[in-house]
């Protein structure tokens, strides 16, 4: 390995050094000097290093050297929350001259503003929405970085990631690939495949000692052992053992139930140790939580309660807003502890001097409770250590156990990260890539169907006739369900066409058609509308729980005549209450039922809310845009709905829900002082709006204001 190297001798333009010196980074890391050549030079690169060994700082470089070079760059990120932190560091080189933007929201807008941009930060699912909308500036892209590409392995969002970089190294075959992997067996095998230089190291800033903890001792690997002061809780005494020496922690455990709990037991045990200043200003914290909820919710009030005592429990639960503002926290050193699920390990640069796994088995609902993957292990114990501030960091994993401890020495910190595999194979990234590859141009016969799909990681991997059967099965299903048109090569029709810009699964559009045929010879009302998205495969239904049947029944019986579907028996029959039950959630939300009530009704978190009206929005939009393929006279109810589910509003305040800043509380309070439409308010003095409950001055004046603009 090369030398250590500085920034300075780095062969870019000077105002690129100037910006990262001014970050207090003078001098790459090994692995970054070993990649950083090849990088600049243009070439191909895989680099699998460890978490904070500095994958980012040579992207940036390999895309900024370039762009400056002429060239067009897109990143692309698994998750929303990495591309803000990604967009946030790249802006600060537009003092260089680049125009950094971000993409990450609507699939059904080809944004053309993108082109403007020489860097655009996305999600991969807006990268393929953006290939599906066939955008031209995707042409000129010279570099993409995939980052986190060893989730290729993951079965929701891997084929997508696949998929994209398959595009476009057959629309631009110079394409330089800056693949970013944590240390996996086989990223040699993704080398291979993108035709790039492998780097692999596992040297680290900050020493990683790994231990397991037993019996109140922790045993690392080193040889070394350290005892934690016995305070009756085994995992309050490895906790504090940090906090009360001036480190943060973080905790993974396997379930939410678990974060909120043991995040409280922490925070009782932690606050005796503050002093009052501490303690004020953990109390301000929470208060500054709680002033930026929109609706209060018991979640969110237990969350404030472990603020005061300097803890976060952060899980899927959680709204957008609450975990942003955890970490933002967190970062700041504010918040000493994260008691967490895995998933804030996937990517999110969150270091702590310890890192906690309590729990190394999950629950699979086809096989129930299975061992964490050992690369997962990794990733989260590789979160211990900040360059800044620790000399070391802890990975340690929790032994119930002395034959468990030595399991777990053998299978996680002595076993191998597991191979990475493509998932691509799978009926329904098969049925819905297919789809979009013919759709938009890349494969007109089966013979270049082939020929991409033997582009793809799967082929590298795999023999390409191991799923040649799979292929021609979701071909004629396409062919027959009207979405291609198979007679003289592969076409998309419009139907087609337009699922595959919608980006939702071609099942799911069949399902909506059909929908929309019934809605001529049915009454629907909101309800039997909000099922038809809750029987799609891209809707996450809510579990049923042992009291759920009952009162589901009811729900059935009173709304058999309006819902379009045929009610199913057999075993088809719980996985229909599953979606009548998602649905009901839904249906609270649109008729304003609070979301404290929903939480405590469908024992959800808001942020489980949240995620399930987002994607009923998208959903009923497309059932939108395909009735109105249909010139179908259900198109406005469901432009009714759409508006409604987005602001969480009953049909009355759809007047309203036109004005930016008024959601479904303001809106309620506009329409309970009389003021029901826009005419009402074009007619109110700004006085008067500013006495509506939550309203104030500002907002007034800026309602006041946007009306002179609108027509009505």
């Amino acid at each position: 390995m090369r030398r250590r190297m500085k920034i300075s001798d780095a062969p870019v333009d000077g105002l690129l050094i100037d910006i990262i010196e001014k970050q207090d980074i003078t001098e790459f890391y090994p692995p970054q000097a070993e990649a950083i050549g090849p990088v600049l030079e243009g070439k191909s690169v895989v680099l699998a290093i460890p978490t904070a060994s500095g994958k980012s700082l040579v992207a940036y470089l390999g895309v900024l050297n370039n762009v400056l070079n002429g060239g067009k760059a897109l990143y692309i990120v698994p998750l929303r929350a990495l591309a803000t932190e990604k967009y946030d560091d790249l802006k600060a080189f537009e003092a260089a001259g680049v125009r950094v933007g971000v993409a990450t929201g609507d699939f059904d807008d080809p944004d053309p503003n993108l082109e403007k941009l020489d860097i655009i930060v996305a999600t991969s699912e807006k990268a393929d929405s953006l290939l599906r909308h066939r955008t031209s500036w995707l042409d000129k892209i010279s570099v993409v970085v995939a980052d986190e590409v060893h989730l290729i392995n993951d079965p929701s969002r891997g084929p997508t990631l696949e998929v994209i970089l398959t595009k476009l190294k057959l629309v631009n075959p110079n394409l330089q690939v800056i693949a970013l992997s944590a240390t996996i067996s086989n990223s040699h095998e993704l080398a291979d495949w993108l035709g790039a230089e492998h780097i692999y190291s596992d040297w680290r800033p900050v020493e990683l000692k790994e231990g397991v903890f037993f019996d109140n001792i922790i045993d690392f690997m080193d040889g070394t052992s350290h005892a934690v002061l016995d305070r009756k809780h085994n995992m309050v005494s490895l906790v504090l053992d940090t906090l009360l020496d001036g480190g943060q922690s973080l905790v993974f455990v396997n379930t939410r139930r678990s974060t909120e709990g043991l995040a409280e037991r922490l925070s009782k045990a932690y606050l005796k140790h503050l002093d009052d200043d501490e303690a004020a200003a953990m109390a301000e914290l929470a208060k500054e939580m709680k002033e930026r909820e929109e609706e209060e919710t018991s979640i969110g009030a237990r969350l404030a309660r472990c603020l005061e005592g300097g803890i976060a429990f952060h899980n899927a639960g959680l709204t957008n807003p609450q975990r942003r503002f955890i970490e933002e926290n967190f970062r700041e050193r504010k918040i000493k502890c994260i008691v967490a699920t895995p998933t804030l390990a996937a990517g999110i640069n969150l270091p702590a001097r310890r890192v906690i796994v309590r729990d190394l088995t999950r629950y699979d609902a086809n096989f129930g409770n299975v061992a964490i993957p050992v690369l997962e292990i990794k990733q989260m114990c590789g979160r211990a250590g900040r360059p800044q501030y620790d000399p070391y960091g802890e990975g340690i994993l929790v032994a119930s156990s002395n034959h468990r401890k030595r399991k777990i020495i053998d299978y996680y910190l002595l076993g191998e990260t597991e191979a990475i595999s493509s998932k691509l194979g799978s009926e329904p990234a098969l049925r819905t890539h297919i789809l979009a590859t013919i759709a938009t141009g890349y494969a007109a016969n089966m013979e270049e169907l082939m020929e991409f799909i033997d582009g793809t990681f799967f082929a590298h991997q795999e023999e390409i006739w191991t799923i040649e059967e799979a292929i021609d099965d979701m071909v004629e299903y396409l062919d027959a369900e009207g979405l291609i048109d198979a007679a003289d090569g592969l076409k998309a029709t419009m139907f087609g066409k337009r699922t595959s810009d919608l980006y939702i699964d071609p099942m799911s559009a069949v399902k909506m058609r059909e929908a929309i045929d019934l809605s001529e010879e049915k009454e629907t009302n909101a309800f039997s509308l909000l099922h038809v998205a809750c029987s799609t495969p891209d809707m996450y239904k809510l579990y049923l729980r042992k009291g759920d049947y009952e009162w589901l029944e009811e729900v059935v019986d009173e709304n058999e005549d309006n819902l379009l579907f045929p009610i199913p028996d057999g075993a088809d029959y719980e996985y229909f209450l599953s979606e009548i039950k998602t649905a009901l959630l839904l249906d609270a939300w649109i008729e304003e039922i609070s979301e404290n009530a929903i939480v405590n009704k469908f024992n959800v978190g808001p942020g489980d809310i949240r995620n399930r009206v987002d994607t009923a929005e998208w959903l009923v939009y497309s059932m939108r845009e395909l009735a109105r393929l249909y010139g179908n006279p259900v198109t406005e109810d469901l432009n009714h709905l759409v508006v409604r589910i987005k602001s969480g509003i009953k049909e009355e305040l759809l007047p309203l829900a036109r004005l930016r800043g008024i959601g479904r509380r303001r809106a309620r309070a506009l329409f309970d002082r009389g003021f029901k439409s826009l005419r009402d308010l074009d007619s109110a003095t700004v006085k008067q709006l500013a006495s509506v409950p939550m309203m104030g001055d500002r907002l007034a004046k800026n309602i006041k204001a946007e009306l002179e603009n609108l027509k009505f």
